[in-house]
């Protein structure tokens, strides 16, 4: 039976005593258990919107670059769309 393990680090900050003293305002007002919770997760959060921001961005340079590519250099069209054309063509030209 295997278990699982976190390993865990430590992160240390020095910060003008006014600031801990806001953060931790903020902490209680905000309904965390403590200062820590609160970094932890307020930083979590804000991790997860940067990294979503710019990943989106990436994947929208990707994609104008996939459509910019697609309209400059187009692939010849498959069997399935040729025939397509061929029976839009011999329906067109029986309504005539």
């Amino acid at each position: 039976m295997s278990t699982s393990i976190k390993e865990h680090t430590r992160f240390d900050a020095r910060l003008p005593k006014e600031q801990k003293q806001f953060f931790e305002r903020a902490a209680i007002i905000g309904g965390y258990r403590n200062l820590t919770d609160f970094i932890i997760l307020t930083v979590q959060e804000k991790a997860k919107e940067i990294i979503k921001e710019r990943e989106e961005i990436i994947a929208s340079k990707r994609d104008s670059q996939i459509f910019f590519d697609a309209i400059t250099n187009p692939r010849e069209p498959g069997e399935t769309l040729k025939k397509a054309l061929d029976d839009y063509n011999a329906f067109v030209s029986k309504s005539k």
